[in-house]
């Protein structure tokens, strides 16, 4: 019988860290949001919570990582009991304050329950690589384009806005927000060739925000996000390390090599 659960979303980390795992997990997937490459022994609905951690609780869980892309799901009032209906106030009050206010009450909650977070990369700290450039080459430009990203992510971060900006030759072209990569990146290839630089490709950086709890809300490189930085026609991506979960970082240097993009785990020294 195990003792941990993971409180899975949609994409592949929930069965990378299933498979990490001594013993089988719990698997409990948030409504509306399935993980690949696993099947959920449950489902579970916000308006229904506190019922959710019962059963936890009651299956002798007395840890959990959360592991896997959600979105802020449609609450529907007919559906609340009792129990959950007197957490509403705070929820609320926490998603007016931003994503990193709504996570820590949501942290905050399942720890009342007795139940210990556990971080992804404390299952599997192989998914964060450390410093240094993964593939590719990168030049004097790509490590300034990184210093003035990492800029912008510090600061818009501070706001609780984004975890990512794509920058070339000093410019900012984008900025993560609540639509996220995809529709980041999707913005950069409407962007007029006039309008670029042409000395330099760019690039996308990606960055936890400053005081993000990694261990609910972990950013995370995929094959996705290669194929469309690549098609945004920069020259690659830097994040933080330590930071930035690769899910699959053997697949993924392969993948940027093939893309000629480079992949660098850029320290705070901005050293690869």
């Amino acid at each position: 019988m195990t003792d941990i659960a993971i409180i899975a979303g949609a994409g592949g980390l929930p069965a990378i860290l299933a498979a990490q795992m001594p013993q089988k997990p719990l698997i409990a997937a948030l409504d509306g949001f399935t993980p690949t490459g696993l099947t959920p022994d449950l489902h579970f609905r916000i308006e229904r919570l506190v019922p959710f951690l019962n059963h936890l609780i009651d299956q002798g869980i007395t840890r959990v990582c959360f592991a896997g892309a959600v979105q802020r799901p449609v609450l529907d009032p007919s559906l609340f009991d009792p129990l959950t209906a007197q957490m509403v106030p705070r929820l609320i009050a926490a998603m007016q304050s931003g994503d990193d206010a709504t996570l820590r009450e949501v942290l905050n909650i399942f720890t009342e329950f007795d139940l210990k977070i556990v971080g992804a990369t404390d299952i599997a700290p192989h998914l964060t690589p450390g410093p240094g450039l993964l593939a590719g080459q990168i030049t004097d430009q790509d490590r300034n384009d990184a210093m003035r990203a990492a800029t912008i992510t510090a600061a818009l971060g501070a706001v609780d806005v984004g975890q990512g900006a794509v920058v070339q030759a000093g410019l900012c072209l984008a900025v993560e927000t609540l639509t996220g990569t995809d529709a980041m990146l999707a913005g950069v290839m409407q962007i007029p060739a006039n309008l670029r630089p042409r000395a330099t490709r760019g690039l996308y950086f990606k960055t936890p925000k400053p005081g993000q709890d990694i261990r609910i809300d972990q950013p995370t490189i995929g094959p996705q996000t290669l194929d469309m930085v690549a098609r945004a026609g920069l020259g690659g991506i830097a994040f933080q390390t330590g930071g930035v979960i690769l899910l699959d970082q053997p697949a993924l240097i392969t993948q940027a090599n093939a893309l000629g993009l480079f992949l660098w785990s850029r320290d705070d020294q901005g050293q690869p």
